[in-house]
């Protein structure tokens, strides 16, 4: 009687091996490919939340700018800075803000912000700068802080009743009916992420207006 065989031949075991290893690759491509895409969908989770971050902090300094029957107190200025490979929107103007910009330090509600886009090498950011206590017999000053990386674009249009302009210069004596503000941030892949608002200024007016005279 022949002996029972055990165990397994030479060309089983190797095709097993190859089997095996082809499924090893397999799975490890896929646990990259999974691990590549949760990257750049947090990726752009985050820019998104940052853009989003960055229009909301804008709009409500917008919405809150300060206005005086003197014109010669309120500020708005808006300007486009031409540079060497982009060009980019400047603003910078008064705004009522309830929350101190410096704790424990003694400060009005009356701020000069400022919103501009800084670009160096391949990073980006959009810059905003808050200086309490704002006055004339100094040099602009304040906290400046990066409130969104990796934005393409900063864009800022006015509206003033009539004609859209890109710039709003120092010397116009009201301020615009319309501000529209657009920024674009640049993810790591896909498409480029846009936040765009548009602030009223004659409804804040009237607004406010309604509000005071109410009983």
């Amino acid at each position: 009687m022949n002996a029972k065989r055990e165990g397994f031949t030479l060309v089983e075991v190797m095709v097993a091996s190859t089997i095996g290893a082809f499924i090893s690759l397999v799975a490890v491509g896929t646990l990259k490919t999974v691990i590549t895409s949760n990257e750049h969908l947090d990726n752009n989770i985050n820019a998104a939340s940052e853009a989003r971050f960055a229009a909301n902090l804008l709009q409500r300094d917008l919405t809150n700018i300060y206005r005086d029957e003197n014109t010669e107190n309120t500020k708005l200025i808006g300007s486009v800075e031409y540079l060497a490979e982009y060009s980019t929107s400047y603003l910078v103007f008064y705004t009522i803000n309830r929350t101190k910009a410096r704790a424990y330090e003694p400060e009005s509600d009356l701020y000069e912000v400022e919103y501009y886009l800084m670009k160096e090498d391949d990073k980006s950011a959009l810059i905003r700068r808050v200086w309490p206590n704002p006055s004339d017999e100094f040099e602009p000053g304040g906290i400046r802080t990066t409130i969104a990386e990796n934005i393409d674009l900063f864009e800022v249009r006015y509206f003033d009743g009539e004609e859209w302009y890109n710039d709003w210069p120092e010397d116009m004596e009201t301020l615009p009916h319309i501000i529209e503000v657009n920024i674009v941030a640049k993810p790591l892949t896909g498409v480029p992420i846009l936040e765009t608002f548009i602030v009223n200024l004659t409804r804040t007016v009237a607004s406010s207006t309604t509000e005071e005279q109410a009983p």
